[in-house]
Order: C-alpha cells, then structure tokens, then sequence
C-alpha cells in the first residue's frame, strides 16, 4: 500500500508542477533558466508552456518504462529485483528528477512531435484500460455480493447489493435532470445530444442486462454492473458539459463570478488527484489486464471445488499453504490468513508480514506501463487547445471542447465494452463457460 501511495504521490506533483509550467510565471523563469535555449514558435505563440508540460511528463513516464523492463517478469518477494519496486526511494527520486534534467537539453522538435502524435496515442490507450477496468470492476463487484449471499445468506450483502444499485440509478437519474436543466437550454445542441444520447444508452445497457437471453447465458448479470457503469457514464458526460468552453452560453458554471481562480485551481488539483487515485487502482487490480493477485486467487476452481485439496504439495511449506488456501476458499479462514502465513524454513525474520512471498500482489511491469500511459493523459489534457486565459493567471484543466468531447465519448465506449461483455456468451458460447 505505502509503494502504491508512494508512485501515485510522484504522479501528483509531477502533474501540478506540469500544470504550473503554463503560467507566465514559470515561462519567464524558464526563458531565464534556458538561456532562451526553448526557442521555438507554433502558431506565431511561444511553446514554452506546452514543451515545458512534455518535457516533465516524458521525463516520467521514461522514468516508469524504465522500472517496467527492470522489474520484467518478476513473480515474487523472492526475486531480488522486487526490492526495486519497494524500496530504494531515494536513488529512484533522484533518477527522476535527473531525468527531469535531460529532457530540458533535447531539442524542442522532439516535444512537439511527442505532444502531438505519441502522447495522443497514449492518452487514448489509458483512457481505454481505464474502461475496460471498470467494466472489470462492475462485473467483479456485483459477482463478489452474489457469491457472499449464497455462501453466508445473509440478508446484509443483499441489502448492500440492492442499495447500491438503486442507488447508482437515482444517481445517474439525478445527474441527468441536473445537466437537462442546467447545460442543455436552447441552443446548446452538443449538450442536449451528449445527455441525450447517454440517456438513451442508460436504458438500452440496463434492458440488455436482464434480457432472458443474457440471463441464460450468465444468470449473474444484472442491474447491478448496468448501475455502475450507468453512475459512471452520466458522471463522465456531465463532467464534459461542465467543463467545456462557455463561447456558446452553455456552461454557467464558467461565468460564475468572485471565485474563478480558487475553482481553477481546486479544480486542476480535484481533477490530478482523480488521475492518480485512478491511475493507481488500474495499475493494481484488472483482471482484464492480467494482474497476477494473491496465490489464492489463481488457484483453478477444480482444484478445490467444495474446499478439497486434490493434489498432493511438494514440500510441508507448500502442503501448509494449501491447506490456508483450501479454508480460505471454504469461508473457514479469512483472506488475511494467508498474509499472516509464516515458515521457519523461508522466513528469516528481516520481514514477517511480507506478503508477497508466493506470488506479488500485482504485475509490476504493467503497473508502471498504466503510470507510463497515464503521464500522457496528464500531458494531452494540460496542453491540448489549453490557449490563453486572460481572466487568471492559471490554465483551466480540462476546459476544452477536446477534453469534453473525450470524455463523452468515453462514456459511450465505455456503454459499447460493457454491452459486448454481456452479448459475447451470447454470440460466442463456445468461448465463455458460466
């Protein structure tokens, strides 16, 4: 957990000193720093902010591929290079901020070919994993409650499943209503159609969910993942509509008065914790991605239907480890019980509650691939079509007619994942098995 906090931590600072690069402020003292080194003009405009952004983020994400290829195969708490991924802070903090350095000496050309075509594909491809992640999640979640109500039958975790899906409905519902009265009066056509067609998508997802031939094909979707992915949707879209451009007379919350710059700024900072929280959950968990998990979670299900061991362990550390796996599996233990397992042949000691020691708890390469990607994100929404803003001396995030169209059109992608989720043991039986 401390490892996890700790790179999305760097993300974090590294995303708000991005962001800081675009003020006038940070341009001069860069003019000053390069010895006017950063001299190259797009659109008769000084790139200085928009290099500056490129250069920080390549700089980590270099920073990420690198540990991704060191860390390449690693399985285990046993394998030397996992101390790489855990500890090692300082020489890692110092490699970053020398990385910083480097890319302030490569030419601008590279930034501006970087900027618009390779960190472009990036942003796309993160926001896609992202997606697919939570389509992910939904199924898990809604999976997870029905399996506590058949194994402990305890009418709390149907209650939780019920209350949260209703909940998630009333929400999306309520989002709905907020952005039809606010964000889509005359003329404003993008917006009426964004909410309109999310809306439309809603229903479409949430009838498909509870289709008999959905149902006959996996008895366990429901409204419960259509619910999350509908809050999460209708969240994506009305965060489009409120921060796109106000050039039409369609977004009130841009001409809002007296408090501008504390909502840009606490805006920007909102919106680069989201990145990292999100960041750091898509890079720990996903199935979807093939994340490796606890050893007990990738036991075969054969191997211990109704919580038997039926093969035989190799060595008494391993025939101990079964047997937590197998009471684990059978409600007898909790999870934590396998964090807690402890050898006197292989525990020296320096580490008792290591809890990676038969298998990591995620795949390291791709948790530094999704920072690697997520840099690009940061880098694409801070410089693309980010112009001038006379009224504060800080850049709006985010407020794009790009980034709000992204966005909405993630949500649709994102209805278009979940659907397929649903409609492929439909249409492929021979490939799923429920």
């Amino acid at each position: 957990m401390a490892t996890r906090i700790a790179y999305a931590l760097i993300l974090l600072v590294n995303s708000i000193v991005s962001w800081l690069m675009l003020t006038d402020w940070a341009v001069k003292k860069l003019q000053h720093l390069t010895l006017d080194y950063m001299t190259i003009s797009c659109n008769g405009k000084d790139c200085y902010g928009f290099v500056a952004v490129h250069r920080m983020n390549f700089a980590l994400g270099a920073f990420h591929a690198v540990l991704a290829l060191m860390l390449l195969g690693v399985r285990s708490s046993k394998d030397g290079r996992a101390k790489i991924q855990n500890g090692f802070w300082g020489p890692k903090i110092i490699a970053w901020l020398g990385l910083i350095v480097i890319t302030f000496l490569i030419p601008d050309g590279f930034f501006i070919f970087w900027g618009n075509y390779i960190a472009l594909i990036g942003a796309m491809l993160f926001l896609l994993i992202g997606l697919i992640l939570l389509v992910d999640l939904a199924h898990t979640w809604a999976e997870y409650c029905q399996d506590k109500i058949e194994v402990t039958e305890n009418r709390t975790w149907t209650a939780l499943l019920i209350g949260s899906t209703v909940t998630m409905y009333l929400a999306s519902l309520a989002m709905t209503i907020v952005m039809y009265i606010f964000f889509a009066h005359g003329g404003c056509s993008m917006n009426q159609a964004a909410i309109t067609i999310n809306f439309l998508l809603l229903l479409v997802a949430s009838v498909l969910s509870i289709h008999p031939a959905v149902q006959s094909h996996n008895s366990r979707a429901g409204l419960a993942q259509s619910g999350m992915v509908a809050v999460y949707c209708t969240y994506l879209t009305m965060s489009a509509v409120g921060m796109e451009p106000d050039d039409q007379h369609c977004n009130p919350l841009v001409r809002a008065r007296g408090t501008r710059k504390a909502t840009i700024i606490i805006g920007a900072i909102v919106t680069f914790v989201t990145v990292a929280y999100t960041t750091t959950r898509a890079a720990t968990y996903g199935l979807a991605l093939g994340s490796q998990g606890n050893s007990y979670s990738q036991v075969a299900a054969d191997d211990f239907e109704h919580g038997l061991v039926s093969t035989q362990p190799s060595s008494r550390r391993e025939m101990r480890a079964a047997a937590l796996r197998a009471a684990v599996e059978s409600g007898s233990l909790p999870a934590s019980a396998l964090d807690d397992d402890s050898d006197d042949e292989s525990d020296d000691g320096k580490n008792p509650r290591d809890d990676e020691r038969n298998s990591t708890q995620y795949n390291y390469s791709m948790f530094h691939i999704i920072f690697l990607l997520s840099t690009a994100w940061v880098a694409t929404l801070l410089t693309t079509n980010s112009g001038d803003n006379p009224e504060s001396d800080f850049v709006p995030v985010g407020r794009t007619y790009w980034a709000s169209w992204a966005k909405i059109i993630s949500a649709w992608v994102c209805y278009g994942i979940y659907m397929w989720s649903l409609l492929a043991p439909v249409v492929l039986p021979d490939r799923f098995d429920y």
